[in-house]
């Protein structure tokens, strides 16, 4: 299997209306820089992704996506890189591409190009499923109170027993929380992701010590930053809400790495994991966490379907994967760029059962959202 030919397909799509932020709490939610711009000051959907296509001799061709923000003269030379390789001699585990960003989506590509090649599902080539569907949560982002239990609401009325949020110490999270309790019942959970911004294990404290007595926070994930282990410990001792370490290898220009998660379970800081990675570097995380017996997610990036797809296969495969993964199809995004969406009914999102990944881009909406499109052949 020879590669003869990778299209690279830029695209930028919208938010659906009110599926972000409310108005009055309006935050920008891309952690990353871009370009000459710092973290946290462009909105996820401002920032474009690049949909990956390569094709091989023998007309199978594997469907990838990249991270937002990734540049289009890395992903060109990337693709360059790759023509004419053998995707049989490749070691998909530690493929010759950069590290960083740019590898997981042209992982991805070459990953189901060989599981179309055997004609099975992408999981098989994991060593299979553990489970049929795996569970997966509702999410938003910064809220008002009332914007809050309307969003858990609206989430509950599609069959999800969870919603995710984003927020800040400066949100009335014990606010949300009650509202939604008393909207949606005890039996409707809601995490709380504050990417690190508690700061402190005291403020984490206080604001868990309110949300204990409303009882429906299923976990906080990263209320403080990553390298105040002992800030872990202590609050896992003094509390009794969950703790979720989010390590997201894509973030590795951030200092997030794989062996913090094997520092977190040394230190027996934390309940669960949330982890964000590409197919194997997933496999290796869950793997150990396995091991210690500490359940996990995927996270996301707010991505379109073709990553998704990967997420649900992979999470599939994964003993532990219990836990509710950032899979969203396209209840944020105005469109995933697939013929057909990922089916999520009742909270939980069915494994593809077709080869390789098991979905197809759509032509259609790709050229719509396109701002740029490349080819590079042999």
């Amino acid at each position: 299997m020879i590669v003869r030919r990778v299209v690279l397909d830029e695209v930028q799509i919208p938010a659906r209306a009110d599926s972000i932020n409310s108005p009055e709490v309006n935050y920008a939610l891309h952690k990353l820089p871009v370009g000459g711009k710092q973290g946290w000051t462009q909105q996820f959907d401002q920032v474009p992704k690049t949909m990956i296509q390569v094709e091989f001799d023998n007309g199978i061709v594997g469907l990838g996506e990249s991270y937002r923000g990734i540049p289009r003269e890395l992903m060109r030379a990337v693709a360059k890189e790759l023509i004419g390789a053998d995707l049989r001699k490749l070691n998909l585990q530690a493929l010759p591409l950069p590290a960083g960003r740019v590898y997981d989506g042209y992982e991805c590509a070459l990953t189901d190009a060989l599981a179309k090649s055997h004609d099975i599902p992408l999981y098989q080539l994991l060593g299979g499923k553990y489970r049929d569907k795996i569970r997966v949560a509702a999410w938003t982002g910064h809220r008002t109170t009332e914007d809050a239990s309307r969003k858990a609401k609206e989430a509950k009325a599609l069959g999800y027993e969870c919603i995710k949020f984003k927020c800040t110490v400066t949100d009335p999270v014990a606010n949300w929380c009650r509202a939604i309790s008393e909207a949606c019942g005890k039996d409707f959970w809601v995490v709380l992701d504050p990417n690190e911004r508690f700061e402190i294990p005291a403020t984490a404290e206080r604001i868990a010590r309110e949300l204990e007595e409303i009882g429906n926070v299923l976990y906080l994930e990263d209320p403080i930053p990553r390298w105040n282990y002992d800030g872990w410990r202590y609050l896992r001792s003094k509390i009794h809400v969950p703790l979720s370490m989010h390590v997201s290898l894509p973030y590795l220009e951030m200092g997030q790495m794989p062996q913090d998660a094997a520092r977190a379970a040394k230190l027996d800081c934390n309940d669960y994991f949330h982890f964000n990675g590409g197919i194997f570097a997933f496999r290796r995380l869950s793997a150990f966490a396995d091991l210690f017996a500490i359940p996990y997610s995927h996270g996301s990036e707010l991505d379109f379907g073709i990553l998704e797809a990967s997420y649900v296969h992979k999470v599939a495969a994964s003993a532990l994967g219990t836990m509710p993964s950032d899979v969203f199809g396209r209840l944020i995004r105005e469109h995933d760029l697939l013929k057909q969406p990922l089916e999520i009914k009742n909270g939980k999102a069915t494994v593809p059962q077709s080869s390789g990944l098991g979905v197809e881009l759509d032509p259609a909406a790709v050229e719509h959202y396109r701002t740029d499109h490349c080819e590079i052949e042999a």
